[in-house]
């Protein structure tokens, strides 16, 4: 049996490693290449319309969810974040393409969606501020998956009912 320590230590990992990255894309949208403005092009060019405003989302999601899960903070709601994200990314980029990542496929995004699913699931563990707070041991378990699965997933959902029109050119019409 591993200690309770290494357990942490797995939890630990598994929310840096899973928000920092999805953090780093939402700076990366921020700050890097084209920025908002480039990323907003982008997102036009997908159909997530008006791009821009979807691009600031995008990005303060990525972060802002990618932060707090890497923190344990609020972590069933932070890797419904996540999810929410990578359920706009698989529909709109790479659902046509495949599983895998190489041919633009949606194995990184269902792996980053997968990893915030079992932190909600398992919970923040000891090394977390949520654990700080006094109120990791409320939101995990089932509690913690279904907030995560049915916020994550119906968030994303409900992104694409209001903005994703993409034009019959980018449906092979």
């Amino acid at each position: 049996m591993e200690s309770t320590t290494d357990i942490d230590l797995a939890l630990m990992i598994l929310r840096a490693v899973t928000g920092l990255t999805l953090a780093a894309h939402g700076w990366n949208k921020f700050f890097g290449g084209g920025r908002i403005p480039g990323t907003g092009r982008w997102f036009d060019s997908i159909g997530m319309r008006p791009g821009r405003l979807n691009a600031i989302l995008a990005a303060s999601s990525e972060l802002g969810a990618g932060v707090l899960l890497a923190l344990g903070l609020l972590n069933p709601l932070a890797a419904a974040g996540v999810i929410g994200v990578m359920v706009v990314a698989f529909w709109t980029t790479h659902r046509s393409n495949g599983f895998f990542i190489i041919k633009e496929g949606y194995e990184y995004v269902f792996i980053l969606a997968v990893m915030a699913l079992v932190s909600a699931t398992l919970g923040p563990g000891a090394w977390s501020l949520d654990e700080a707070f006094g109120i990791a041991g409320d939101l995990d378990g089932w509690t913690g998956f279904w907030i995560a699965v049915l916020l994550g997933v119906g968030g994303g959902v409900l992104q694409m009912l209001v903005f994703f029109r993409p034009s019959k050119v980018a449906l092979g019409d």
